[in-house]
């Protein structure tokens, strides 16, 4: 059976590996046809190749699957879905992004009318599920996934002050707070350091996120690789031992879920479907949203408290190893067969 992936397929020009890529990867394993678009890094030209490629291999695949995400994104969202519509192919919408919520209270006709026209609505988080039961309440919950043994798990039994930060620079993941953060524990830890990494998303938050630190004298205690590829993200994550995740807008962060794997203890602002996936003090420390000062203190509670470094890491990997694509995989596989032959999923 083949199927049509479309989405933002950026890995090798952006150096951002989406879920889709991952997905189109163990479809193709598992023995699917696969056709994917777009690679194209300029937004405009993207959403054309999108289109055009939703007409051009009509006859090359049974059933296809659209990302939804708000912003400007939402506007190619309908436009393929309604050239699926046209050519009477079959579709599942997968909603993303902590901001979609938002978006979609303030445009509640056009959400409605995209996801009920769909075969079927997916989820990655039961945040958003909820969030968005009112536009499709038959949405499906489909987690985003992880080859769970491609992350080397450490336990961090007596962590060092090894921060890591791992997110594209943008204003919406807030980067300068985590170089507050750094400025703040260099005062009590002397051999603290912070290793950002990811792709710069050219709104100004690299350049605001390296001022920050300059600023506050902590520029030299900063390593900024930029992208790494899919492969070099444990290796990377198991340079230090806490991740920080200072989002102001977040679901289920992949990220989140990889450090998770690797066994770094966790600490994360408390915003969108965050709360869903981390368990205060059980395998996360979660703190309000830009405060700086709070999270140096769950960072400072990590690296002095007895038995708490431990509780995170070891709980953090157990929750993660429930994300493993030998889980999610076979759903995703019934499902697409279920909307291609025009079944109920």
């Amino acid at each position: 059976m083949a199927v049509l992936l479309i989405g933002n397929f950026l890995s090798r020009t952006k150096g951002t590996y989406s879920v889709c890529e991952d997905l189109a990867d163990h479809l193709r394993d598992a023995g699917w046809d696969v056709l994917t678009v777009s690679k194209i890094p300029y937004r405009l030209p993207r959403f054309i190749d999108m289109l055009t490629t939703v007409w051009r291999k009509r006859d090359e695949y049974e059933v296809a699957q659209v990302d939804v995400y708000s912003g400007r994104a939402f506007l190619w969202a309908e436009a393929v879905s309604w050239m699926l519509r046209l050519l009477h192919k079959p579709y599942i919408l997968t909603l993303h992004g902590g901001n979609l919520p938002s978006f979609s209270e303030k445009r509640q006709a056009r959400v409605r009318h995209l996801l009920s026209a769909a075969a079927a609505v997916t989820s990655p988080s039961r945040y958003l599920y909820e969030q968005m039961a009112g536009f499709r309440p038959d949405c499906l919950i489909q987690p985003n996934p992880l080859n769970i043994n491609n992350y080397q798990f450490r336990l961090r039994k007596k962590p060092n002050p090894y921060l890591i930060w791992l997110r594209a620079f943008h204003g919406m993941y807030n980067p300068t707070m985590a170089a507050s953060v750094l400025a703040q524990l260099n005062k009590e830890f002397r051999d603290v350091y912070l290793t950002m990494l990811g792709p710069d998303k050219e709104d100004g938050s690299f350049n605001a996120a390296r001022e920050v630190a300059s600023d506050l004298g902590v520029h030299d205690r900063i390593i900024l690789p930029g992208s790494v590829t899919k492969s070099a993200v444990s290796h990377w994550l198991n340079t230090g031992d806490i991740f920080l995740n200072t989002t102001n807008v977040d679901n289920t962060p992949i990220s989140v879920l990889e450090a998770m794997a690797c066994g770094l203890c966790v600490v994360s602002t408390n915003v969108g479907g965050v709360p869903y996936l981390l368990k205060h003090e059980h395998n996360a420390l979660l703190v309000p949203p830009d405060s700086p000062e709070a999270m140096t203190m769950a960072v400072r509670r990590i690296l002095t408290e007895p038995g708490l470094a431990a509780r995170l890491s070891r709980n953090a990997r157990l929750e993660a190893e429930n994300f493993d694509w030998s889980a999610i995989l076979p759903k995703w596989e019934k499902l697409l067969r279920a909307v291609a032959e025009r079944r109920t999923p």
